[in-house]
């Protein structure tokens, strides 16, 4: 039941999302289909951009990729996207051609990366708000085209979901090599299964063992080997994962990240760690992602057991800020002044809430009570 529950989920997501076919000119190609899926909340007329993935084997990886990410975005869990897969069949084996000698694409594989880079690319950015972070996804041979996109110097993608890659020789070498001396934030997500193809295991095996050992600051790594899964089957394993681990600070705060990041912390450290995690969203998915009331509370209640009530006046700062008609900021300026010991400031700031809108459960009739409460203590 809860598969049925999930799959039906992720159909009802991504129907309700804007999703479109087009089809694109090539001078290399001709004419190449596109499905194309914008975020529930795209809109022209705003100044919103949003984070790019582009499928190749499209017209049977797209669905699954559309589903998830669409489904993680409507619970905060990864950013709102701009989804684009490119069909192949028919094509594939043209599309991945890789020459014997260099290993690098060549004729129809050239011309496809030229696609992809000088016409697709292009058309994208023009046609579409899309930000700074974008993702490349392949499965199979797919998946070892991608990685030719890392070896530029200003390459095109940030993130790569590369499942069950077939690699070509060399590609082990070549990519170890290019992840070490990154320079500026990479993602790069890679599966395997016990059941999935003997020499394609062994090379992403040998790969892992490659790339899980590089110390670096910019290098975003995760693996997996699963059990019971297949070359096809470890797709729809695969894609929540890696959404996951792209994602990983995008998402609200656990109660791992909770107990092991934030509780450690010194008392004046808290909120920072709160300004700080989102800066980064801002910073490496160029999108301003407003603080969720689950992480307001999380910081919150690190306070609380710090017993650093100071900290309560940055935190209605904040509150001002992203939720400014809310009465949230009231609670936590009320709070601050309570245990500062300005019991009238705090007095006023909770019947002041009273034109401020409820939220989180907050109502105005409980900072009220706490008006009254702090009025009769202060006259005992």
């Amino acid at each position: 039941m809860r598969y049925f529950f999930f799959l039906t989920f992720l159909i009802t997501a991504s129907l309700s999302s804007q999703t479109k076919y087009e089809l694109i000119d090539s001078k290399w190609l001709g004419n190449r289909e596109l499905k194309i899926q914008l975020p529930r909340t795209y809109d022209e007329t705003t100044e919103q951009v949003y984070p790019l993935f582009l499928i190749l084997d499209g017209d049977y990886l797209f669905e699954t990729v559309a589903g998830n990410l669409d489904y993680m975005a409507y619970w905060s869990y990864a950013p709102d996207a701009i989804i684009v897969g490119v069909n192949q069949k028919g094509s594939r084996s043209k599309d991945l051609y890789i020459s014997d000698e260099d290993y690098f694409p060549l004729q129809s594989g050239a011309q496809f990366y030229d696609f992809l880079d000088k016409e697709l690319m292009p058309h994208i950015l023009k046609n579409y708000k899309v930000g700074s972070f974008r993702a490349i996804v392949g499965h199979g041979e797919s998946a070892n085209f991608i990685n030719f996109f890392s070896f530029n110097k200003k390459p095109l993608f940030q993130a790569y979901i590369a499942m069950s890659p077939t690699l070509s020789p060399q590609m082990s070498t070549y990519l170890s090599e290019r992840m070490t001396t990154a320079k500026d934030p990479i993602f790069y997500y890679l599966s395997t299964a016990n059941a999935d193809y003997k020499e394609n295991r062994e090379s992403i095996r040998s790969l892992n063992t490659k790339l899980e050992v590089i110390e670096s600051e910019q290098l975003f790594y995760a693996f997996n080997d699963f059990e019971s899964q297949s070359h096809h089957s470890l797709v729809a394993t695969s894609i929540p994962k890696a959404i996951q681990h792209i994602f990983e600070i995008y998402a609200p705060i656990s109660t791992s990240e909770y107990k092991e990041s934030i509780l450690p912390l010194g008392p004046s450290d808290v909120v920072d760690y709160l300004k700080k995690k989102y800066a980064t969203i801002e910073d490496i998915f160029g999108v301003e992602k407003q603080i969720l009331l689950s992480d307001f509370r999380a910081i919150s209640s690190a306070i609380n057991q710090k017993e650093s009530f100071k900290e309560f006046k940055d935190m209605a700062e904040l509150a001002r800020k992203h939720y400014p008609e809310s009465l949230l900021a009231n609670l936590y300026l009320g709070w601050y002044y309570e245990g500062a010991g300005s019991i009238r400031k705090a007095i006023k700031i909770y019947q002041e809430a009273f034109v401020f809108d409820e939220i989180d459960g907050i109502r105005k009739e409980d900072l009220l009570y706490r008006a009254e409460q702090l009025k009769a203590e202060s006259e005992d």
